[in-house]
């Protein structure tokens, strides 16, 4: 069995007594001082792993005046804090060794929107799309767009000054703010916005701190305005951090000392609220995907295309194309890019229709001109469809995320990512910069904000490696001399952080000076994240080094054989896809719910690495030892507070839906439910299971033998009795009633062909052509058997024969529980079941997509499995394959589906093959953008899970369906159907029940 895992790095003394003292003042927001939350703070989208002492989320802006005053006590003055957003920073800007302050989780609010005005107030923690998209129905947006859109907090953006497509037109989040609330280091509270020359007179008068601030922040600036209009790059993307440039307008009447804080990355202040500018939507949008045969054509194609004022012009390469393939965003793109090498995203927008179509028809012409004659230009399209173009945008803000999953050890890495420089200079430097990295003899992929000549670029390396981790420090030191060669920075967009040391190499040692005066103004004692950016000045304290501690040194520290069998786990590089804060896309629900990183996708994945770096270091052997009385001993100690880090990571897996969404939806494809079921299989050799996990994971082979007396046993579940051991003694919710119309019963009224494998292996060709084979699962056959029975009734109306099979088990909650074995050899025993079937040259159709997408993904790490795995269809793939006619419905009424996470998940196409089903009978039938029911599967009937699954329907679900029962919403997953039967009072039909009723109808 597995040992008892002891987690290292134990919070200091003086943290303790921090995070105690400040649980004794008005402080109203959370403190977490456990190692899982901790651990989860110790990475961002970087390559640096730094374990903090503790993590504070205030809940208001008191809470952080609170924590900074405390800290202003002379015991405490040593400590320092690093603010936190989003956590998608590829510089590790928010990592600390001390204590972390996330404005995420409950500083997230939209406080005031002021149309008439043009201005929106918000929290630090508020998401962009989550503010954009409570402004679209007022025809405005906050408009800097960001690729990391559903997950990057407004706070984040501000500290980054973050850029991104169409800046160029739109410029930098610092052009967007009209006013900030920060908190000092000292617990001072202002707020600041653009003065004239007599309030800013005003400001410098006071003795204090903020007067000292504006008087530095003005004399450097004025003083040294010569020197900074020459050093300063004249490009969109010059630089982020102490905007020196910007801090007076042109004309040296407005000063704003917002230019400061923008970009400074929590080392002045800690946003506590903003105020910021509006833009009206544009009413007209048309977008051009440019198709080449390289991306060097696309590259140097992008200052001819400059030519025709485009909104933006975004590139990707080869590298992120052929990734996209394997991803689920290429479903909805794959049409528009064809068979390009590369691509230009080339956007218009504006007010005048007519205008746009002038201008893309003279560009479709100059490409027309040099398609004969230019090989590197392979065709275009062009759309103004608003969803084609959604999705175009999203496959460019995937692209680095992408970028994880290429398969092997070395994977594109940020460490060199947004170097930036004057637009005409681009192609000449990135074709220096491939030579560069081709004399390493590295893999890398290319893409950008060309026409702002911000280029990101990922080389794939191995961090695991030594070898690998010393080109880190070589590569970066060429880039910053080849940035510099052409007039560049090495820091477009996505802020310093590790790379502060190369700064005073771009702005002088003079400025740089400056840089750390203004550094000392704001925060003189170097507590506000310390080392990055610059130092106080002064101060004898160090910038941090760009060789600070990697995630790869930690990841080295397993062994092989443990990495490849928790790949995903490695596989995760911390983008953050699973953070997303929308309740109608499917990934990961408890994240939204909890608004706990530890329950999402990558906060499972890092905790257990840790759990299998700690395993790899303790001296006990792993055993296969299952003594229940040692379990006994073991299970007694955990109740009794025994530590062990295991517990932690199994908090993290149960809250786990299994949904399924992050196989599909995260970029990497981290597979966490099968992550889960090898955790718990390991986890409970060691401890007992719960009676509860046993009772489910037989619930198949229970339902079975109860649906032979289904009024005696629904009798007796319906008993208060009855139902409150069920809830104490299993702690489960409730047990679903048994169908009374039994699938025998009705197959037999029916005079169904009798299901015999001799009789069907000695049917014709065209016997078997016109026949199908129908599975049944438990779900459907034994407590929703009408659904069973119409897909028999509407297979006949086709005219097939429809030959029952009889019910076996599947496994899967075997497999959602960790019990591995028994899953195993009941899928052993169903592949040699099902070559059988396949051997016979008969369709293979089911109905619960979570049990035919069983077979494709759980069956599929079989080694017997073969391609048996691909043989059982969904209902309607194989409706919209087979050749007989459909009947035709007279309808003039809409349908709505709402589909089941494992099948968004798993099979991409499948939603958009019911709507096809429908279209091609004459009815009409919308898609339904939900999230997670909440219920998936066992999820939802567990006690303990309750309140959360209540909270996930409430998000997504029940927001989408009426509160009466409503013959046009249909649902394919039995779960999803059981959760609106719980929580609203009423079932949805399956969308096969719907099309026979209307077809039993159209003939009457």
């Amino acid at each position: 069995m597995i040992p008892r895992l002891i987690s290292e790095n134990n919070i200091l003394p003086l943290i303790s007594d921090f995070l105690a003292a400040l649980k004794t003042t008005n402080f109203s927001g959370e403190i977490r001082g456990d190692f899982a939350t901790r651990l989860m703070a110790s990475t961002d989208n970087s390559i640096y792993q730094i374990l903090p002492q503790a993590v504070i989320f205030p809940r208001q802006t008191q809470d952080i005046i609170e924590l900074f005053t405390l800290a202003q006590t002379s015991v405490f003055e040593s400590i320092t804090f690093s603010p936190r957003g989003g956590g998608t920073g590829t510089n590790g800007q928010s990592l600390s060794p001390s204590i972390i302050i996330d404005c995420s989780k409950y500083m997230n609010q939209v406080l005031e929107v002021n149309i008439s005005e043009g201005w929106v107030r918000v929290q630090p923690g508020v998401i962009l799309d989550q503010l954009n998209q409570i402004l679209l129905s007022k025809n405005v947006f906050f408009a800097p767009s960001l690729a990391p859109s559903n997950r990057a907090t407004i706070g984040g953006m501000i500290n980054t000054d973050a850029a991104g497509k169409g800046s160029r037109i739109y410029g930098r989040t610092s052009d967007h703010i009209l006013s900030l609330t920060w908190v000092l280091s000292n617990g001072t509270l202002a707020c600041s916005s653009e003065v004239n020359q007599d309030t800013l007179s005003h400001l410098k008068q006071p003795s204090g701190q903020l007067g000292e601030i504006y008087r530095q922040v003005d004399e450097i600036v004025t003083s040294k305005a010569d020197l900074i209009a020459t050093i300063f790059p004249k490009m969109t993307r010059f630089m982020t951090g102490y905007n020196l440039a910007k801090v007076y307008n042109q004309e040296r009447t407005i000063f704003d000392i917002n230019r400061i804080l923008s970009g400074s990355e929590g080392t002045l202040a800690v946003i506590a609220e903003a105020k910021l500018r509006l833009t009206k939507i544009p009413r007209f949008t048309q977008l051009l995907v440019i198709h080449y045969s390289d991306f060097n054509s696309a590259l140097n194609d992008a200052e001819k295309l400059l030519q025709f004022k485009p909104t933006a012009i975004e590139t990707l390469d080869e590298k992120i194309l052929s990734l996209a393939k394997q991803d689920v965003v290429f479903m909805d793109v794959k049409d528009f890019i064809r068979e390009a090498k590369a691509i230009n995203l080339v956007e218009f927008i504006g007010e005048n229709e007519n205008y746009l179509q002038n201008i893309t028809q003279s560009l479709i012409s100059n490409l027309q001109s040099r398609l004969s004659n230019d090989k590197g230009i392979l065709g275009y399209y062009l759309t103004e469809d608003k969803t084609e173009i959604s999705q175009l945008w999203i496959l460019r803000k995937k692209g680095a995320a992408l970028l994880g999953s290429l398969p092997g050890d070395r994977k594109p890495i940020p460490f060199i990512e947004d170097t930036a420089v004057p637009p005409d200079q681009l192609a000449n430097y990135a074709s220096e910069l491939q030579t560069l990295l081709n004399q390493y003899e590295l893999d890398y992929a290319m893409f950008g904000h060309v026409d702002v000549g911000c280029l990101h670029v990922r080389p794939a390396l191995d961090m695991k490696s030594p070898k690998d981790e010393k080109l880190i420090r070589k590569l970066s030191d060429q880039v910053v001399a080849l940035v510099r060669k052409y007039g560049g920075v090495m820091w477009g967009e996505h802020g310093k952080g590790f790379r502060s040391e190369y700064t005073p190499i771009f702005f002088g040692e003079e400025l740089y000076q400056d840089l750390r005066k203004i550094k000392a103004a704001f925060d003189p004692y170097n507590k506000l994240n310390p080392g990055k950016i610059v130092t106080p000045y002064g101060s004898l304290d160090e910038i941090v080094p760009l060789e600070s501690p990697l995630r790869g040194q930690f990841d080295r520290q397993v062994s092989l054989n443990f990495r490849q069998e928790y790949e995903g786990a490695f596989n995760c590089n911390g983008n953050g896809a699973c953070f997303n804060f929308n309740p109608h896309e499917v990934i990961c629900p408890s994240a939204k719910q909890t608004r706990d990183r530890i329950h999402s996708p990558k906060g499972r994945s890092m905790l257990l690495r840790e759990w299998l770096r700690l395993l790899e270091k303790t001296e006990l052997p792993i055993t296969e030892s299952n003594n229940f009385l040692t379990k006994i001993s073991n299970t007694v100690g955990k109740w009794w507070g025994i530590e062990d880090y295991s517990h932690d990571v199994y908090e993290a897996m149960q809250g786990c839906l299994s949904c399924k969404a992050c196989v599909s939806q995260c970029p990497i494809h981290v597979d966490i439910p099968t992550l889960k079921s090898q955790f718990l299989q390991q986890y409970h050799i060691r401890y007992l299971r719960s009676l509860s996990d046993y009772f489910i994971s037989h619930i198949e082979t229970l339902a079975y033998y109860q649906s032979f007396a289904p009024d005696l046993i629904n009798s007796i579940l319906q008993n208060p009795l009855n139902h409150t051991i069920i809830k104490l003694g299993l702690g489960l919710v409730d047990i679903p009633p048994i169908s009374v119309n039994t699938i025998r019963q009705t197959l037999k009224q029916k005079n169904a062909p009798l299901f015999d494998l001799e009789t069907l292996s000695n049917l014709s060709p065209s016997e078997k052509k016109n026949s199908i084979i129908l599975l049944q699962d438990a779900f459907t056959s034994f407590y929703e058997s009408n659904i069973v029975i119409d897909t028999y009734n509407f297979w006949s109306h086709l005219g097939y024969h429809v030959y029952v099979a009889p019910f076996f088990v599947n496994g899967k909650i075997f497999h959602v529980k960790g019990f591995l074995d028994q899953f195993n050899t009941i899928a052993q025993k169903n592949i040699t079941y099902l070559k059988q079937l396949v051997d016979l040259n008969i369709p293979l159709i089911g109905i619960e997509p979570s049990i035919v997408l069983t077979y494709r993904d759980e069956y599929s790490k079989i080694s017997q499995a073969g391609d048996i795995i691909n043989k059982v269809q969904l209902l309607q793939e194989f409706i919209i394959k087979q050749e007989k006619p459909l009947p035709q419905i007279c309808t003039s009424d809409t349908y709505y589906l709402l589909g089941h996470c494992n099948e968004k998940s798993l099979a991409f196409n499948s939603q958009k093959q019911w709507q096809e089903v429908f279209t091609k009978m004459g009815i009409e039938l919308k898609i339904v953008a939900v999230g997670c029911c909440g219920m998936a599967g066992i999820y939802g009937h567990e006690t303990q899970h309750y309140q959360d699954s209540l909270g996930i329907y409430q998000s997504s679900w029940q927001k989408k369906l009426p509160s009466t029962p409503n013959p046009y919403y249909l649902v394919t997953g039995y779960s999803c159907r059981s959760q609106v039967k719980r929580f609203s009072g009423w079932v949805p039909q399956h969308p096969i029940q719907t099309l026979c009723q209307l077809i039993n109808k159209s003939q009457e």
